[in-house]
């Protein structure tokens, strides 16, 4: 496993807990993409801003958002990352969590696109990793 590109991801993850925006961009090309399979952002987003902005929005609903990575696999110069998100709405004390799987790809350090899966099945599948 590549523990540089690995350590990347991880990264950006530990800034957007930390509401870091510019450490969690720092490690990103300025053409920086998205892509969500399914929701209200499902599509490909292109751009730091237009992916903070997109980022922003959905944290403004929640009093807490934290992203915990479960498993991480590499895939060459993909790393493949599990991951739980555990939210709670603004003015609840109720919390949930969401499974999700993310295929990075990284080249020289330097994370390029994005593609997020609703389940991490899907992502594994993706990825050429699933059994």
């Amino acid at each position: 496993m590549s523990e540089k590109n690995v350590e990347v991801v991880r990264s950006i993850y530990e800034a957007l807990n930390q509401g870091d925006w510019d450490a969690a961009s720092r490690p990103t090309d300025a053409d920086f993409e998205i892509t969500f399979q399914r929701g209200p952002n499902a599509g490909i987003h292109r751009g730091r801003d237009t992916i903070r902005a997109i980022i922003e929005d959905q944290r403004e609903a929640f009093d807490a958002s934290i992203i915990e990575v479960k498993e991480v696999f590499d895939s060459g110069d993909q790393v493949v990352a599990l991951i739980k998100s555990r939210l709670r709405p603004k003015g609840s004390d109720a919390e949930f969590e969401i499974r999700n799987g993310h295929i990075w790809t990284v080249r020289d350090g330097v994370a390029l696109p994005l593609r997020g899966f609703p389940n991490p099945e899907e992502a594994l599948e993706a990825a050429g990793l699933s059994e």
